[in-house]
């Protein structure tokens, strides 16, 4: 019997597994049926952030842009890195004060759009500290 090897049962019993191993451990051998139909959860930061360095969160302090669908307790997501452009809603700091305004661009220059007849539009002329700090892309409201 030189050479030969015994080769005995693999299991030996019940099996201890410890702690780390049990979610994964399924006694059939078989994973669930329903396994290949799980989704994952929905990822927010996923749906909602496309440039995730430039991209931050404000919370609305105003009522201002009411009839853009924008209220005052909203949080909104602001992105940086796209292109303020005529019709956007947009964070701009003008002369040191942050505003969301709707932007637009016109011969004359630039105008801040308020979404409220309460607010009046704000013409930026060319002596004003004016810079479009970015652009509106979500409005989350907890309700």
């Amino acid at each position: 019997m030189d050479g030969e090897q015994w080769y005995g049962a693999a299991y030996k019993g019940s099996k201890k597994y410890n702690q780390w191993q049990v979610p994964t451990a399924n006694a059939t051998g078989f994973g669930a049926a329903a396994d290949d139909y799980m989704e994952r959860g929905i990822d927010l930061n996923e749906q909602l952030i496309r440039n995730k360095p430039a991209t931050f969160f404000f919370r609305m302090n105003s009522d201002a842009m009411t009839e853009a669908g924008i209220f005052s307790g909203d949080v909104l997501i602001v992105d940086r890195s796209i292109k303020a452009v005529n019709g956007k809603i947009i964070v701009a700091i003008l002369n040191g004060e942050l505003l969301v305004r709707r932007l637009q661009v016109h011969i004359k220059g630039v105008t801040l759009l308020a979404e409220n007849k309460k607010y009046g539009n704000i013409p930026v002329d060319e002596f004003s500290n004016y810079a479009a700090w970015g652009v509106v892309i979500h409005s989350i409201r907890t309700i």
